[in-house]
């Protein structure tokens, strides 16, 4: 008699734990990453513009760079695929957050205008400041090794005069920059990214100022 009851007490407790196990585990947030804060500037310190205005429209891209996952590339297996990370994702998607940070490094030394200012501009009969337009060729982190990774960066920039004949063509340049990610996993991909953003930003900005 004792030993049915220790099976049958066991099914049960066998039966309780495989209910358990069967319910679905609360899904896991990804977490969200930006650029963290812009450096250099001092925001109590109010200067006069040393540079005309310029409009800065959206930065423009297609694909998968135009949504809000932290992209990878394998380099060592398929360089020609895109993942994203799993648990990973931006808090607005890379053309808007490179735009933002562009605008912050530009804005230190010239007033830095949307598309929509500078029609306002134009109908009060003010000058039509230049335009500068860009587009997004790649953003991702690139293993070149299982343990070698790299933020790497392409942007292309294009430098329009306003005239009375339209926007005319007089610069354009594509930005390249590879930066070193402190760890294989995504928070160091987002490091290095959010470094690439910034050694662009810096690099239009002087390029800018040679413009004539």
């Amino acid at each position: 008699m004792i030993r049915p009851a220790i099976t049958f007490g066991v099914l049960v407790l066998a039966a309780v734990l495989a209910g358990c196990s069967a319910i679905p585990d609360k899904p896991v947030r990804a977490t969200l990453y930006d650029f963290g804060p812009a450096l250099g500037g001092n925001p109590g310190l109010v200067q006069p513009p040393a540079l005309p205005a310029l409009v800065l429209a959206d930065v423009e891209t297609t694909g998968a760079l135009d949504g809000n996952a932290v992209l990878y590339r394998l380099g060592y297996s398929d360089d020609h695929q895109l993942r994203p990370y799993s648990q990973a994702r931006w808090s607005a998607p890379p053309p808007q957050l490179i735009r933002q940070r562009l605008r912050q490094r530009l804005g230190r030394e010239r007033p830095v205008l949307d598309l929509g200012e500078s029609a306002g501009m134009a109908r009060n009969g003010g000058a039509a400041p230049r335009v500068l337009r860009m587009g997004l060729e790649e953003f991702s982190h690139l293993f070149e090794t299982v343990s070698q990774s790299w933020g790497v960066l392409r942007l292309r920039v294009t430098v329009l005069d306003n005239t009375v004949a339209g926007e005319q063509l007089l610069a354009q340049r594509t930005f390249v920059v590879r930066k070193p990610a402190p760890t294989a996993d995504a928070p160091g991909g987002v490091r290095a990214l959010a470094a690439a953003t910034d050694t662009v930003a810096e690099e239009i900005a002087q390029w800018m100022q040679g413009l004539r």
